[in-house]
């Protein structure tokens, strides 16, 4: 164990896709040599960017001040397709090429104007209800929601209020569409990206997702793990 009362504080992680953000814990353990570590905040394994990790009890008591923190993503969709996660981790379904074989071509599903998609943006602006994902770490009635999807369950969830600050097109570029997402905690990305689909109509799921900010914290003043060593890391530490 690491004796210095010093080493305890904050770490800004630049999380790469693959890992979960319980897997970054488990290397700051052997970094650090201190067991008592947790973060603010998950991310997917498949989504990178900014994670907030206390190290130390000291930290670890203060963590709750970084969880209502509001949040930026930069987040890639694929339109014309579905999924049961409603990101490219679950069962994905084409939609556009499935419809378009059961009518007539005349009246087939056609690509989303640009004018379309940022109308559908500007349409989820604002305070809201959201519905958690099935396919979700949070609990109903102390099972966790994805154990309950993966058991061919779906139960019934409370909607969230959140509230969605800004979204904006960074790339539009059929299948793809890249946006800026700012938000309240809370809020699912991946939620809004399967709604964006259906809103315009042809199905969406989210393929990529960043988080580059979360607070007044950002993700270009991160370090990635392989940056750490035993020798070094308390030199990233920060204290509130």
């Amino acid at each position: 164990m690491v004796n210095n009362v010093n080493k305890f504080g904050f770490l800004l992680i630049n999380k790469p896709p693959g890992p979960t953000s319980h897997d970054i814990i488990d290397e700051l353990r052997e970094i650090t040599n201190i067991r008592k570590i947790g973060h603010a905040g998950t991310l997917d394994p498949f989504a990178s960017g900014l994670l907030i990790v206390a190290v130390g009890r000291e930290a670890t008591r203060q963590i709750s001040e970084f969880v209502k923190l509001d949040k930026k993503y930069v987040a890639r969709l694929r339109l014309g397709y579905v999924s049961d996660t409603y990101d490219r981790t679950g069962v994905i379904k084409d939609i556009v090429n499935r419809v378009n074989k059961m009518v007539n071509k005349v009246n087939n599903l056609k690509h989303p104007k640009l004018s379309e998609i940022k109308s559908a943006l500007q349409g989820f602006l604002g305070e809201q209800l959201q519905v958690p994902p099935m396919f979700s770490a949070k609990k109903v009635k102390g099972k966790k929601l994805y154990e309950l999807a993966r058991a061919g369950k779906e139960v019934e969830r409370e909607p969230v209020k959140i509230n969605i600050y800004e979204l904006s097109l960074i790339k539009y570029d059929y299948p793809y569409l890249t946006i800026d997402a700012h938000c309240s905690s809370g809020t699912y990305i991946r939620t809004i990206a399967h709604d964006i689909g259906q809103r315009l109509g042809i199905g969406a799921y989210l393929k990529e997702l960043k988080r580059t900010q979360i607070g007044e914290y950002e993700l270009r003043n991160a370090v990635e793990l392989k940056g750490l060593t035993k020798e070094n890391f308390s030199q990233f530490l920060f204290l509130l």
